[in-house]
């Protein structure tokens, strides 16, 4: 079978909880970003939202790259998930759940006897920002076992997930799938995912970027911390020189869309879609580079890639949960 996407990334059951901004002091993370910890930590964590009287609120399949394949694969496309999780009941529930939205793995490559599923600790406050802890699990091992190359014959893109750049296991498998796709004629879009891949992992982030991509998906303040360490006051400048797309999304601001072209550098500003309440910020940014991607491979103009994924993004931030359903998707397809 010939995909249009074939993606790599972190393999995460998310556990949501909603709290007030103390409830999540007393945790004490960063606000607004991710943080790995170990399987310790990560109890510690559940236990101490469970004194707190902090309720599971909702668990689901996560992973940003997967959020990303699941919008893409309910939107249409035909997307190939690589991942890593434990035999465990959570690898066989992730694995399910990516193929009831139409996201296609391979347990052979997936499935690891060693260790258990990674897990995600999802916490909202009452402005709809997301906060996680993040236990990677299997994911931390992830390597070329975890890889079927051949499916990137025919394919269109390669996603790859920034988070990755914090698994140093993966370092080879990352360069032999960028090889693989150039030789496939497969393009390469980078997703940075979130500002603590910026902060703590650059060096592995700039080492994805390093041989060239075809398009980057990030926010206003990742594409700013990166610019800042390269001490370029100009975001797009210290993007562009790594891939022939930037595409910046900006919260309600409009999206900066800058492109590569025959008369240097084009910009295009795409509004965002209003939304009456923020409920949750989870899974935005990863649907909407899912979304995007999902309109660049079935050719449309990048303006239209961009209100298509604005309109997805509006709706997730509108819910509770990273994802829609599949109905849900193709309903927003179909308005536009």
């Amino acid at each position: 079978m010939t995909f249009d996407v074939v993606a790599i990334g972190n393999a995460l059951v998310d556990s949501e909880f909603s709290l007030s901004q103390d409830e999540l002091q007393q945790v004490g993370l960063t606000y607004g970003n991710m943080t790995l910890a170990d399987e310790t930590a990560q109890q510690a964590l559940f236990d101490g939202l469970q004194k707190q009287g902090v309720a599971l609120a909702k668990q689901s399949g996560g992973g940003s790259a997967a959020n990303s394949m699941v919008a893409f694969g309910c939107l249409g496309g035909q997307a190939f998930y690589h991942c890593r999780v434990g035999d465990d009941e959570l690898g066989k529930f992730y694995l399910a759940d990516l193929a009831n939205c139409g996201v296609q793995t391979d347990p052979a490559f997936a499935i690891s006897a060693e260790g258990q599923t990674g897990s995600c600790a999802v916490l909202v406050t009452p402005d709809g920002e997301r906060t996680m802890q993040t236990h990677l699990g299997a994911s931390s091992h992830i390597d070329e076992s975890n890889v079927k190359f051949d499916v990137l014959t025919g394919a269109k893109w390669l996603y790859l997930e920034g988070y990755l750049a914090m698994s140093p296991s993966v370092s080879d498998a990352l360069d032999k799938l960028h090889q693989t796709a150039r030789q496939a004629g497969a393009k390469i879009a980078v997703s940075f995912a979130d500002p603590a891949v910026v902060k703590f992992a650059k060096d592995g982030l700039e080492k994805m970027l390093a041989k060239g991509v075809d398009a980057i998906f990030c926010n206003h303040e990742e594409a700013s911390l990166f610019a800042q360490a390269d001490g370029n006051a100009d975001p797009i400048n210290a993007l562009i020189k790594y891939s022939e797309l930037v595409v910046i999304t900006n919260s309600d601001k409009p999206t900066t869309i800058a492109v590569r072209g025959d008369n240097g550098i084009e910009e295009y500003q795409v509004d965002s879609v209003p939304v009456q309440s923020v409920i949750d910020t989870n899974g935005a940014g990863d649907n909407y580079a899912g979304a995007f991607l999902y309109g660049l491979s079935q050719d449309y103009s990048l303006t239209d890639c961009g209100k298509l994924a604005a309109t997805v993004a509006a709706r997730i931030v509108s819910q509770f949960g990273s994802r829609l359903t599949p109905t849900d998707y193709q309903a927003i397809k179909n308005s536009l």
